[in-house]
């Protein structure tokens, strides 16, 4: 909860917050914040198999209270990886998201600091403020295409890597 309240302070001080590369849904104005990181490859490994994703970064308070939201141009194999979270880089914890003014369903996978997924919250619902918890400790997030961990096999203790993980 939280994380919840801390993202949506951080979100409320930035109006609106996102970068210029989506619409305000609230103005129909060009939104101004922080411009997209570069993208990074993230490789999930399920049953000796590896899968690559080609991710955007969410590194900033503002980027992951930002995520995905307003984006309906999501790839198969692209996404978004909140690494380190949170962004402060306080270390692992029980992380809580939600779906407000993100209109694409999205499977969310939570990582622990060893890199296994704990958790993977598939086809979120579209606009919801329900929050969408870890139930234990992680220290990344990844958010991809509804479906997609269904579609790969993907699981709860599979491993995930990206170049630079500690």
């Amino acid at each position: 909860m939280k994380s919840m309240v801390a993202a949506l302070l951080v979100l409320v001080a930035a109006g609106g917050g996102g970068a210029a590369w989506y619409a305000n849904r609230d103005t129909g104005t060009a939104a101004t914040a922080p411009a997209r990181q570069g993208t990074l490859p993230v490789t999930i490994t399920t049953a000796g198999v590896r899968h690559v994703f080609t991710v955007e970064r969410a590194t900033s308070a503002g980027e992951q209270a930002q995520g995905l939201m307003f984006r309906t141009d999501l790839t198969a194999d692209g996404g978004m990886l909140f690494w380190p979270y949170p962004a402060d880089g306080s270390g692992p914890r029980e992380a809580s998201f939600w779906m407000k003014n993100t209109p694409t369903s999205l499977d969310i996978l939570f990582i622990r600091a060893d890199g296994t997924i704990a958790r993977i919250a598939d086809s979120t619902t579209p606009m919801s403020e329900t929050p969408v918890t870890s139930e234990e400790p992680v220290a990344a997030v990844l958010e991809l295409v509804a479906g997609r961990a269904a579609d790969l096999g993907i699981s709860e203790g599979d491993k995930v890597s990206w170049p630079g993980r500690r």
